[in-house]
């Protein structure tokens, strides 16, 4: 089971580096990984899972943030219309996107960030994506809202980019150009 301490924190240099693409079929290692991290997102959104062992809550999580160079993230949250998402993707990739940007008012936050960081993070609207499962099986979604600002976050992970890269450093709340609030959190 992955707790808080397994979690790697800003300042380690394996959230810089861009993971490896993952082999088919999974090793039982890899296929372990996946499955844990999927598993700490589901324990730490649950109030007494998450107060027994001390998880910080999450709605995603990257290879990276276990010091693991593999390109695959958990996600495991709602998206607009209250359906669950809770998925691995392996070798994920971003086929399109939208022009038009959101950005969440409060701004992000990361397990691997011990801080508040206040700030847009610009983020495509709406993605298409690729990636395929834990068997191998090659997925395709669209995704808005707040499962597609997830989805790149944990992305940018997997390439060793950092949510608070993207904030404008001189006016962290810079108007985003093109872009709208998401709203509802």
């Amino acid at each position: 089971m992955i707790l808080m301490e397994d979690i790697i924190r800003e300042g380690h240099p394996t959230l810089r580096t861009r993971a490896e693409e993952v082999k088919f079929p999974l090793t039982d290692e890899d296929r372990k990984l996946a499955n844990d991290m999927l598993e700490y997102l589901i324990n730490s959104q649950n109030p007494e899972t998450a107060e027994k062992y001390g998880l910080r809550p999450g709605i995603g999580l990257a290879a990276n943030q276990v010091n693991s160079l593999k390109r695959m993230f958990a996600l495991h949250l709602e998206d607009d219309n209250g359906e669950l998402l809770s998925f691995v993707a392996v070798n994920p990739k971003i086929v399109s996107h939208s022009v038009e940007k959101t950005y969440l008012p409060s701004g992000e936050g990361c397990l691997s960030v011990d801080r508040q960081v206040p700030g847009y993070v610009p983020r495509y609207a709406r993605i298409t994506a690729k990636f395929f499962t834990i068997d191998g099986e090659e997925k395709k979604l669209r995704l808005k809202g707040l499962p597609a600002i997830a989805f790149q976050h944990e992305l940018d992970h997997l390439n060793g980019v950092m949510f608070y890269d993207h904030i404008n450093q001189d006016n962290p709340f810079a108007e985003v150009p093109d872009s709208f609030p998401l709203n509802g959190e």
